[in-house]
């Protein structure tokens, strides 16, 4: 092997190390967006996490309400909405009345409180569907990830990239992704259980 040789080697397997961390990078992405999602499911708790995905319309733009406000848990079962700005109270309480939460807020002139009520079981069991629901999109999203790699990878060794690198490469990405829906299955798992738990 001459220098030249070399060369072409290092090329290769740094192409096909950008290749992996950009990978991972999506798979990540994907990873966040299911905690997010989760986040926004009831499970019978008072937590400021609930509130997260709720957009208050302010002066017109749709705005995060932890944005807008402090958000408090009192005595476990209810969320004090503090609004920094008073005159955005009746936005607020609007918000979250419209949110697909199923709370009821009351306005008191200073502030949002919402009482959140325990979940009946049958409600605990469309949750835990949901919860299983949105674990399967982000197993499809990462499997859908690790195709695309793999599309690549093969367009890499047509081209004349070293088989022997190119296998490597996708046993890497298959225990990535191994990882990754390893995951999402505890995710899900420890939201169901935090659902069911009464």
């Amino acid at each position: 092997a001459g220098p030249r040789d070399f060369v072409v080697f290092a090329v290769e397997v740094e192409a096909l190390d950008e290749l992996e961390m950009e990978t991972m990078e999506r798979m990540e992405k994907a990873t966040e967006k299911l905690g997010e999602n989760l986040q926004t499911i009831r499970t019978g708790r008072a937590t400021p996490a609930l509130l997260e995905g709720v957009m208050v319309d302010y002066y017109g733009a749709p705005t995060p309400i932890k944005s807008l406000a402090s958000i408090t848990v009192q005595d476990g079962a209810n969320i004090v909405v503090q609004p920094f700005d008073k005159s955005c109270l009746g936005d607020v309480e609007k918000a979250v009345r419209d949110s697909d939460l199923g709370l009821s807020p009351t306005n008191d002139g200073s502030i949002v409180r919402i009482n959140v009520p325990q979940l009946t079981e049958e409600r605990r069991k469309e949750m835990v569907k949901v919860v299983s629901k949105f674990g399967e999109e982000s197993k499809v999203a990462i499997r859908n990830i690790r195709r695309d790699c793999k599309k690549t990878i093969d367009k890499y060794q047509k081209d004349g990239l070293s088989e022997d690198l190119c296998k490597d490469k996708e046993q890497d990405i298959q225990t990535l992704t191994d990882d990754f829906v390893k995951k999402i299955d505890e995710a899900v798992k420890a939201k169901e259980k935090e659902i069911t738990k009464v």
